[in-house]
């Protein structure tokens, strides 16, 4: 017998265009698994269909938001002055780093601020949503991990000009104007280490003003983030221990970091700290590189660390086997 439980398991999926009965059989499946936490990629009428469908279950819908990195978005294609920018002048419209699908916009661009405030909006506004759960809310990757890096090719010893991004013209305006430099010529490890907080302060001003627009409709905000503040600052100019998240989902993806499930404990240790006293703390494990076993000894880790519970990144390698274990923790 089990000396600790699991109450509380979400799961990431996308939208898929499918008849009811069959978001039904998913929602059973769901259901059996005891995955209580939907984080859905979908617009939204998409979440207010699925929403109706899963009232007579035990599920929670979160509308899932991928915030800055707006990838085949039509309107912000019609406006380059809204992306971010890298220390080499490009935008991440024209010239996008590692993959096709990073198109990020800049937050310190308010024409971009408005459009993503206008899409929160929309989806605060749908009855019956547990929360706004926001993703991609940061920069481009400034360093990959570790084995991310391996297979991409790429040594990131130092960091590198094109991968360095928050270079937008009102950015590098707004910190010349308080700190009397263009951040685009700082030497000096102080000013640098000003210009990173300048840079993730961007993002957590934005942060506050989508939670502000969230709970004027009595919305919850989640988010997924990167795995500890620390690590989150220096990787991707995060800075998520100021957000006080309703429901926070560090993504405690092992395997990337070249890392065991004695690493997702330490990371879970690292920021289980940082969550809003009231909050609750899912940690994210990506089930492709857990087996059962694995997936056993990672929720055992996480919740002696301290967790809340676990969120699934996605429902596409949940398998039967895996099911088993989640519900052995009942």
């Amino acid at each position: 017998m089990r000396n600790i439980s699991l109450k509380n398991v979400g799961i990431w999926l996308d939208f898929k265009i499918q008849p009811e009965n069959e978001w039904m059989k998913f929602f059973d499946k769901l259901e059996n698994a005891n995955i209580s936490e939907c984080f859905i990629n979908a617009n939204a009428n998409q979440l207010d269909c699925l929403i109706s469908l899963a009232k007579n279950y035990n599920l929670n819908i979160h509308g899932w938001i991928w915030t800055l990195n707006r990838p085949y978005d039509e309107k912000p294609s019609k406006n380059l002055n809204w992306y971010s920018v890298n220390k080499n002048g490009q935008n991440s419209y024209e010239y996008r780093p590692y993959v096709d699908y990073y198109q990020w916009l800049s937050p310190f661009s308010e024409g971009a601020r408005e459009y993503i405030k206008n899409n929160i909006s929309k989806i605060s506004s749908i009855d019956g949503l547990s929360s706004v759960h926001l993703d991609y809310v940061r920069y481009s990757d400034i360093f990959l991990p570790i084995n991310l890096q391996k297979y991409y090719n790429i040594n990131q010893t130092h960091i590198f000009s094109e991968y360095d991004f928050g270079y937008h013209p009102n950015g590098r305006n707004s910190f010349k104007n308080k700190f009397g430099i263009d951040p685009i010529n700082i030497v000096d490890a102080e000013l640098l280490k000003k210009w990173k907080q300048f840079r993730c302060d961007a993002v957590t001003s934005l942060v506050k003003e989508l939670q502000s627009i969230a709970k004027n409709k009595n919305k919850k905000i989640s988010a997924a983030v990167f795995p500890y503040p620390e690590m989150s600052k220096e990787m991707v100019l995060q800075d998520w221990s100021s957000w006080e998240l309703d429901i926070v989902c560090p993504m405690n993806y092992h395997h990337f970091y070249g890392g065991d499930i004695d690493w997702i404990a330490d990371s879970v240790t690292k920021g289980i700290k940082h969550k809003k006293s009231d909050g609750m703390y899912l940690s994210g494990l990506f089930l492709k590189a857990l087996s059962p076993s694995k997936l056993n000894e990672a929720i055992k880790s996480c919740l002696k660390s301290g967790a809340d519970g676990i969120c699934l990144f996605n429902d596409e390698y949940l398998t039967k086997e895996h099911i088993k274990i989640i519900k052995s923790f009942l």
